[in-house]
């Protein structure tokens, strides 16, 4: 047996739980937030989110350092990295994303995981339901092919009449056929055409974009995961380079340069992640408590990009948007 197949064997074999034997000895639970990236410590894009959640254990009675410490860790997403840095961390809890806690239920499936976001679980094979999840996973669904839609609305709003437009997105996301659907039902409504774009490449969202500009498409909405969200900058470059009005399901993607975005507030959602955390930690099973819907949605649009596209904001959105960049 080489050295990979023992640490993933070592992780399976289960063990008493964590959370027990931590309060057993007194000493802080540890939570392992897992990220698809490379960093040596949090970014400071990420710092406000896991804020929010220092924030969220705060309210339910927790002290960092006493009761919880949280440790961050960086993957590209494969089996040998994500088990290796739980072996070093030992978690009583982890938390992720969709993609993350997909592997990381593979080599270490007695270990709780917290989803702080994902698109839908159950479609994903993560949960049986949302209400009775069963298994190590439970925490937070966006629901992303509910809002898919309402994005392909607010585009609509801002670029005239276009015959097509282009739809960026990871086809390895689980969610990703039934968003497809959901966008291509909205845009047969709406009488235009729809450009599929699939990347699981930064090479990929290159080319692609290039194909949307080639074929003198105007508009490009971005369907987000994991690895979507990494490459925020990148597309939003792209999207400027290129001409095109984006839209976006996270507001990091405004931020960084893209046009409008409509969805779920990442910060709530590591907010509300800590109360599955709190559960968990006091001896809930994971799989016996429901996901929650994330509710808090929030409309940004980026003023400084729509001037540098040549857009015009109609008045009407701008009232409903939570934030403007100016």
């Amino acid at each position: 047996m080489n050295r990979r197949d023992t640490l993933l064997g070592l992780l399976a074999l289960g063990a008493p739980p964590l959370a027990a034997r931590a309060q057993a000895a007194g000493t802080p639970a540890r939570i392992l937030f897992l990220f698809v990236g490379r960093a040596t410590s949090p970014p400071p894009f990420l710092v406000p989110y896991l804020d929010a959640f220092k924030k969220g254990m705060r309210e339910l009675g927790h002290i960092e350092g006493k009761t919880f410490v949280v440790e961050t860790r960086w993957t590209l997403g494969k089996a040998e990295e994500i088990a290796r840095e739980i072996a070093d961390v030992k978690p009583e809890v982890i938390v992720a994303s969709e993609l993350s806690a997909r592997v990381a239920r593979q080599v270490a499936p007695t270990v709780p995981i917290v989803l702080n976001y994902s698109g839908d679980p159950v479609a994903g094979g993560l949960a049986k339901s949302l209400s009775r999840p069963g298994g190590s996973i439970t925490g937070l669904a966006t629901l992303d092919q509910d809002k898919s839609p309402k994005l392909l609305e607010l585009l609509l709003a801002v670029v005239p009449e276009p015959r097509r437009v282009a739809v960026l997105a990871n086809p390895a996301t689980a969610s990703y056929s039934s968003v497809l659907k959901n966008l291509r039902n909205a845009a047969r409504q709406a009488k235009v055409g729809l450009l599929s774009i699939e990347a699981r490449t930064p090479e990929e969202i290159d080319g692609g974009l290039a194909r949307v500009a080639r074929e003198k498409l105007r508009a490009v909405v971005v369907l987000g995961d994991s690895f979507i969200y990494m490459q925020r900058q990148q597309i939003a470059d792209l999207a400027l380079k290129h001409g095109l009005a984006s839209v976006y399901p996270v507001k990091d993607h405004v931020l960084v340069g893209g046009l409008m975005s409509y969805g779920v507030s990442l910060i709530d959602c590591f907010r509300r992640a800590a109360s599955f955390v709190d559960k968990i930690l006091k001896g809930a099973k994971p799989g016996d408590l429901p996901i929650q819907q994330a509710t808090t949605l929030e409309l940004v649009i980026n003023l400084k990009t729509a001037k540098a596209l040549g857009i015009t904001i109609p008045q009407s959105l701008l009232l409903q948007a939570n934030e403007v960049i100016e």
